[in-house]
């Protein structure tokens, strides 16, 4: 049987989407709004590990396409090459067929920064989350250091199969023990906030929040099933926490002294563009999206920042608004899809770090400050983003837009 050119192509795309981080219910709704555009009449279901697509043709007869494929990862930079490639097809300039191979090559394409830009990723962001934190210098160094070996270990992970598989609870765990065993010889360091800032990467905030959005959107097998993935992934990360703690008394043992903040306010004023900065190579944004990404992201901290006299709640819900329109605006001038900006301006207010704070000093009976009400504040963040997404037109039904279509209309959202 001959497949249409068309039918491939569109399956190319459903596959790099998924494969690329996009939430089920923005890929569900591009596919169908770019299969509109070419006169295809489809539906498309998106999980996180499998898709099915049909094709409908006018005699009734029936194409089918179902596949088995692993979760995808968030590749910013490779969303935006997809996004690109399809801007021509809508255009006439690429034939189903040209488009459909380009998208297959981009599976050869390295999205990731060199190596040295990789390791300073992740110590920039260990030591400046540390800051973020209120420790201080030398548990902001310490967690640099161990974020330099857990990017060891995650470079190992790609040739190791077994260390893929233990990725999260092993970091968590040598970060662990690293830090547990420089304490014994540098009292200053701030144990609990140094392990956190350490694995600051692989704390699932964004994960959460985006199963929570898919949820919201009535995406519910894609979004009850990354909820969980996340919840699973936070889980393994502080079962190698508490590993850890359980056997560092065989030994030395641990007396943590009380740690002094001797780090300036206006520190922070650095700290946050350079946390930001430092998470890009992460989600592997192209450079010249780099600059904006890091407006977006310092901005939609600092506006939480000032609207804190509110609460956390209306702070959160005033900063995602924010983030939404900073997102659209800088996405309308380099014609991006706005998730490249989205994205980061998430992720400075999602509470991945607060979720593993509080499970610290739940089982851990471990006393950390500003730990109070813990549990309160992180449903309360994922409420105020949640909600700020929900007003600001994210999960808008498309079908009451009267045609006002554009070919990345989904990725604006």
């Amino acid at each position: 049987m001959q497949i249409p050119q068309q039918y491939k192509f569109i399956v190319q795309l459903g596959k790099a989407l998924h494969t690329y981080g996009v939430p089920s219910y923005k890929s569900q709704l591009y596919l169908t709004e770019i299969a509109e555009k070419k006169g295809i009449k489809a539906s498309f279901m998106d999980t996180p590990t499998w898709i099915n697509y049909v094709f409908y043709e006018e005699d009734e007869h029936t194409y089918n396409h179902v596949e088995c494929v692993p979760p995808g990862e968030l590749n910013l930079g490779g969303l935006s090459k997809v996004v690109e490639i399809t801007k021509h097809v809508l255009s006439n300039d690429l034939s189903f067929a040209e488009a459909k191979v380009e998208i297959e090559n981009l599976k050869n394409h390295n999205f990731s920064y060199s190596k040295i830009i990789e390791l300073l990723s992740f110590m920039l962001s260990a030591g400046s989350f540390s800051i973020i934190l209120d420790t201080n210098w030398t548990s902001a160094i310490v967690a640099s250091f161990i974020g330099a070996l857990v990017y060891g270990i995650t470079t190992l992970a790609s040739k190791s199969s077994y260390i893929r598989s233990t990725l999260e609870s092993l970091v968590a765990f040598m970060a662990t023990i690293v830090t547990g065993l420089l304490s014994t010889i540098i009292p200053d360091i701030n144990i609990s906030m140094t392990i956190l800032a350490s694995i600051i990467v692989f704390i699932p905030g964004l994960s959460i929040t985006t199963a929570l959005e898919e949820i919201t959107s009535r995406s519910l097998v894609s979004g009850t099933a990354k909820l969980f993935d996340a919840l699973v992934s936070l889980f393994k990360q502080f079962f190698g926490v508490v590993l850890g703690l359980a056997i560092l008394p065989l030994f030395t043992k641990l007396h943590p002294s009380p740690v002094v903040d001797n780090i300036p306010n206006w520190v922070n004023l650095i700290a946050i563009p350079i946390l930001s900065l430092s998470l890009m190579p992460v989600f592997k944004v192209r450079p010249k999206d780099l600059t904006l990404g890091v407006i977006t992201g310092f901005l939609c901290f600092y506006t939480t920042t000032l609207f804190d006299f509110t609460g956390i709640l209306v702070s959160i819900f005033i900063g995602t608004i924010a983030t939404v329109v900073i997102s659209k605006l800088f996405a309308h001038f380099t014609k991006a899809p706005r998730l490249v900006y989205l994205i980061p301006g998430l992720i400075m207010l999602v509470p991945g770090s607060k979720a593993f704070i509080g499970l610290s000093t739940v089982f851990l009976s471990a006393e950390i400050h500003n730990a109070n009400n813990m549990g309160e504040q992180v449903l309360y963040i994922f409420m105020g983003i949640i909600g700020g997404l929900i007003f600001s037109g994210t999960f808008m039904d498309k079908n009451l837009n009267n045609g006002r279509n554009e070919s990345n209309q989904i990725f604006k959202r």
